[in-house]
């Protein structure tokens, strides 16, 4: 599954003005008929698929449910919490 905010170079609290101006220029950088890079069309695609879904609110709601369900926020920090409350509750008994 790729990220939608980082296809868009956004963090996960972006506005709906801030998602629209990342594609456009996202989409006017990738475009197959501007970019010869060998990934440009996609790269363009993946863009396209991100504005399509975080652009749509129930969309984006979906989307962002799944994305914290796989822990894609911050893996890291969900992780650290799990291991802290684990040796907590080790400490406890």
């Amino acid at each position: 599954m790729s990220d939608h905010y980082t296809a868009l170079g956004l963090g996960a609290h972006a506005s709906l003005a801030e998602i629209k101006k990342a594609f456009r220029q996202k989409a006017a950088f990738y475009h197959p008929d501007r970019n010869p890079a060998a990934d440009a069309a996609e790269r363009f695609r993946a863009v396209q698929k991100a504005y399509e879904v975080l652009s749509d609110m129930d969309a984006r709601q979906a989307y962002d449910d799944n994305r914290r369900r796989n822990l894609l926020d911050d893996p890291l920090e969900t992780a650290q919490e799990i291991w802290r409350a684990y040796f907590k509750n080790i400490s406890l008994a």
